[in-house]
């Protein structure tokens, strides 16, 4: 596992393969979409996302690893800005009110607490009052740490490629100051830190980056993952499994699903048989998506502990 810059670079050199025009143009829509080399039209990706949403992620995700350099190029700076819109907008809700607590005074902090601020009242009275001896009562939420494990093990392009991008987003636009994304097949591969600032579009560019190949360690992984979560101070801490959970690596990945705090499984509901039996024996949740555009709303109910 790898942290920064050498983390940065391992996802980068990744990418093992690149995507011809020819493969490319199996997709009906990659002619509007693309009609000369080097051209992208963001018309047509508009029009796309109308018509059939998870055709066109899936398109664009394989058009970030297309043979074409300038087309390249433009599909990550369009990627990193639509999957995110994409993600922000699907439904978030509340995570609850919090809790009241005695705070340091801020104007906008809540209510004055007379009581705890009652000597420094008293002691400021014909003159100044000392701002930082007054305390309010204040809502307090909960924190959230999450920790994204994306399985890039078997097939990573098209919709599994962008449902990972997606994912990441998505997680990024919930928990943008606490959480990783952690690619897995025989190793991990650290796209962001716990704690590692780092922007929300590059850590998806980073995701689409990535090429499916090996073997898949689903014990290691999830260590990794409570590794991660362990550097997080949040009173809740969930860790997303985007994987059909297909271990091909020896390892006991129950007993490591017991560090990672509260685990949810996302699988595509065309192959989940093992992925809903290894979420009972764990027990975790498990949720299945037909598809890229799914993956924001089964995020937020992950995280809806009313679910």
């Amino acid at each position: 596992m790898k942290e920064g810059d050498e983390a940065d670079a391992e996802v980068a050199n990744s990418q093992k393969r690149t995507t011809s025009r020819r493969e490319l143009s199996r997709n009906p829509r990659f002619e509007q979409v693309s009609p000369e080399v080097g051209e992208l039209d963001e018309q047509a990706i508009d029009d796309g996302m109308r018509d059939d949403p998870d055709e066109t992620l899936a398109m664009l995700a394989d058009l970030v690893g297309a043979t074409d350099r300038r087309l390249r190029e433009l599909a990550k700076r369009l990627a990193g800005s639509l999957f995110i819109d994409v993600a922000r907008r699907g439904p978030v809700r509340p995570r609850g009110v919090g809790t009241l607590r005695d705070l340091p005074y801020r104007p906008d902090g809540g209510d004055l607490d007379i009581d705890a601020s009652l000597e420094a009242i008293m002691e400021g009275r014909g003159g100044a009052i000392d701002a930082e001896r007054l305390r309010v009562r204040g809502w307090v939420k909960p924190t959230t740490a999450i920790c994204l494990l994306v399985d890039r093990s078997g097939s990573m392009g098209g919709k599994p490629l962008a449902t990972a991008a997606l994912a990441a987003a998505a997680v990024a636009s919930r928990a943008p100051a606490d959480y990783s994304v952690l690619a897995f097949g025989k190793d991990v591969v650290v796209a962001k830190g716990q704690l590692t600032p780092k922007p929300s579009d590059l850590v998806v560019n980073d995701v689409l980056s990535l090429r499916g190949f090996g073997t898949t360690d689903l014990a290691g992984a999830l260590r990794v993952a409570a590794t991660q979560l362990e550097r997080s101070r949040a009173g809740r801490k969930v860790t997303v499994l985007l994987s059909d959970c297909r271990a091909t690596v020896d390892g006991d990945a129950v007993a490591a699903a017991g560090g990672v705090g509260e685990l949810v499984v996302v699988a595509p509901d065309s192959d989940c048989d093992e992925a809903q039996a290894f979420a009972a024996r764990a027990g975790a949740r498990c949720i299945t998506i037909s598809g890229p555009s799914q993956v924001a709303e089964a995020l937020t109910h992950a995280l809806d502990r009313r679910s």
